[in-house]
């Protein structure tokens, strides 16, 4: 089976070209940068025993940044390196000044290029989050003998269908996991039957936090100050259409209404404004707006890394990716801001996170637009779960020293 895998890898790199120059210029790829991906590297590495993380893009990047800050008080860590895929990962690193930790593009997972990554960043350790499997990486730390952990990890039960469909290739992979620090009991029992051996479930990581309001929000706060605002938060296609209609039922009952879209995907945001166009509403990009105009109907934030001031000054979220066949979004971001929750149907990916978030009675399940106007109107000035953000950041702080706790074993 690594055989064809890897067959299939070669195909896709004799394409790859095409595939670059398609997403450089949709913006999805790094001109600059692009080259990491193949093991052409820009930076030197002339240290041994670095510290590697691995996320795929801007969420798992985020939820390791706390154990990243730890680890840079750590005089024993010299270098920490964080790989990830997309460019806007990369981006929100840039914004953090840490003094040992690099970024770098993940490599193509073709046998030759793990090799030569292995070889040159050197780590004592690699650390994978969340559900980022790499059989031609894995086979080589394995063979390395760099311990290998999947911290965050995730498996849903359609990637675990998947992967049943090769045993034997999935327990090759699976069992070279030194140890499996899964989010929820669905991971830990999927890892088990397909080959991982140490499994310890130490907490969901994205529940950490303390308010990530550090920053001056006071123009951004006298900007909205007429208005009464709502969050719609990591939406995807078609639920920037719903949330515009929302927008039309509610805007003649509840004054200067004004609603904030962060969509998942902010190269999209051209094709949101057309669509939001159409049913007669107004809108305005965040990076083209010096002061609010008065008639903007949906305030669309094209930027990435500034959700939480959104979230800041918003008492409610509606949470994306819920209202189609996606999974959804993570919604601890909005509740460590004291937002109220609303979310579709389709969870899959956090049911447990939100099911905490409904235990803690500050979240709401919505199916349609009636269901959501009612909410709005109830919980539009929602302010009642203060207490609540301290319990989620303490509940968040325990878990991050335990994960870090099983980590430091392997360093």
């Amino acid at each position: 089976m690594f055989l064809i895998y890897n067959i299939f890898l070669l195909i896709i790199l004799l394409i790859s070209p095409i595939i670059l120059i398609i997403r450089i210029l949709l913006g999805k790829e790094d001109k600059k940068r692009f080259r990491e991906k193949f093991c052409l590297f820009s930076k030197n590495n002339h240290i041994n025993g670095t510290v590697w993380f691995h996320g795929a893009s801007v969420g798992e990047i985020l939820s390791i940044i706390p154990i990243i800050k730890k680890f840079e008080k750590n005089n024993k860590i010299k270098k920490i390196l964080i790989t990830s895929s997309t460019t806007s990962s990369s981006y929100i690193l840039s914004k953090y000044k840490f003094k040992k930790t690099i970024h770098q593009y993940y490599p193509f997972d073709l046998n030759i290029f793990t090799k030569l990554f292995i070889n040159h960043w050197k780590p004592k350790i690699a650390i994978f989050v969340d559900s980022e499997i790499w059989p031609n990486m894995y086979n080589n730390l394995d063979k390395r003998k760099i311990p290998l952990i999947l911290l965050n990890a995730r498996i849903t039960e359609r990637s675990f269908n998947r992967w049943k469909y090769f045993p034997n290739f999935s327990k090759n992979i699976f069992e070279k996991i030194n140890l499996a620090l899964p989010q929820n009991t669905e991971t830990k029992k999927y890892l088990k039957i397909l080959g991982t051996k140490n499994i310890k479930i130490a907490g969901n990581i994205k529940f950490y936090g303390t308010s990530l309001s550090n920053y001056n929000n006071t123009k951004l706060k006298n900007k909205f100050i007429k208005k009464t605002i709502w969050c719609a938060a990591s939406t995807h296609k078609n639920e920037e259409l719903f949330i515009g209609k929302v927008h039309k039922e509610l805007k003649t009952k509840i004054n200067n209404l004004l609603t904030i879209i962060i969509p998942r995907h902010i190269d999209r945001k051209t094709e949101i404004i057309d669509e939001l166009s159409k049913i007669g509403l107004n809108s305005e990009f965040h990076t083209l707006s010096k002061s609010l105009k008065k008639d903007s109907d949906i305030y669309i934030v094209d930027t990435y890394g500034d959700a939480s001031k959104f979230y800041s000054l918003s008492k409610l979220t509606f949470v994306g990716g819920s209202l189609v066949m996606h999974g959804g979004q993570n919604p601890l971001e909005p509740a460590r801001e004291g937002n109220y929750i609303l979310y579709g149907p389709y969870i899959d990916n956090f049911k447990e996170v939100y099911q905490t978030l409904e235990n803690l009675k500050i979240a709401s399940k919505i199916n349609a637009i009636k269901d959501i106007k009612r909410l709005i109107l109830k919980k539009i000035n929602y302010s009642g779960n203060g207490k609540v953000k301290h319990r989620l950041n303490c509940l968040g702080d325990k878990i991050i020293n335990k994960n870090i706790l099983e980590i430091k074993k392997f360093i």
